[in-house]
């Protein structure tokens, strides 16, 4: 699933296509797309009929549009989810979940979902942030992040210090591959209890997914298929030049070394060195 960096990414491309302008259709082919939307299909499509983009935003691995600088279209990616920048003349593909055209008559917006988790969200009134995400915390990239705060909060946690740091009511935006490679920056295991760590070392462990998140995000985030692209349909390359652990079961780590181990976590997989990650 995309996390901070692939959706900041996103996020930054529709930014700089689609601000300032107005949209002239809009038309949701498949009921997934909006079944957060609980007046439906052709409610949501009406509402964008008219709607300027004034800017877009983000909190933790949700982002969205504002519309006429007063409310909010939500997106989640989900697992397969991809805003597309398009040429109005490129003909409904086959996982083309809806599609927006503009005043102007660029290039359309396109939503794709092969896998149909991802998906939009009419929010009124939801500019500065939309009430359904009320409950997600900062992330470590929000200019009104309290990292004293949330240190003490995961503190308070008698669990394993990776769950703490994937909960999205204590920090968002960190997901399994940033978490894993946050805790090998680190040298912490993800089933250390939180509780039994300094509040040093978990604002470390937040600086390290700090760190990773923003060299992730310079390479145009991670992608280990093609299910994750930019509005331009173009794939991240932190992955292939730039992990450390996930995804590298058995290779050396770069550290110390010793092959690196996958452990089954929750319904996901962890990846850590037992050399320089002991469990206490």
């Amino acid at each position: 699933m995309p996390e901070l960096p692939e959706v900041e990414v996103v996020r930054r491309g529709l930014d700089d296509h689609v601000r300032g302008r107005t949209i002239a259709s809009a038309v949701i082919r498949h009921p997934r797309a909006a079944r957060r939307h609980v007046a439906g299909t052709e409610d949501l499509a009406a509402r964008m009929l008219g709607a300027t983009i004034t800017g877009t935003a983000r909190r933790g691995k949700y982002c969205w549009l504002i519309l006429d600088d007063r409310d909010a279209l939500l997106m989640h990616l989900g697992m397969s989810g991809q805003m597309l920048i398009t040429s109005p003349d490129v003909p409904i593909a086959p996982h083309e979940r809806a599609r927006f055209s503009f005043t102007d008559g660029g290039h359309d917006l396109r939503f794709d979902d092969q896998r149909t988790f991802g998906h939009l969200m009419y929010d009124e009134g939801g500019e500065v942030l939309p009430s359904p995400i009320a409950h997600i915390a900062r992330d470590p990239f929000d200019p009104q992040f309290d990292q004293a705060a949330v240190v003490a909060r995961i503190k308070a946690k008698r669990t394993g210090i990776k769950r703490a740091l994937l909960d999205q009511t204590l920090v968002s935006g960190i997901g399994n591959i940033y978490a894993d490679e946050a805790l090998w920056t680190a040298k912490v295991h993800g089933e250390t209890a939180a509780s039994s760590l300094s509040k040093s070392r978990i604002s470390a462990v937040v600086d390290a997914a700090r760190s990773v998140m923003a060299a992730a995000l310079a390479q145009g985030g991670t992608s280990f298929d093609s299910l994750y692209v930019d509005v331009a349909g173009s794939s991240g390359y932190y992955f292939s030049r730039s992990l450390n652990v996930y995804g590298l079961a058995g290779h050396p780590c770069t550290r110390c070394g010793t092959p690196i181990a996958r452990e089954k976590f929750m319904n996901r997989s962890s990846h850590f060195c037992p050399g320089c990650q002991r469990k206490r």
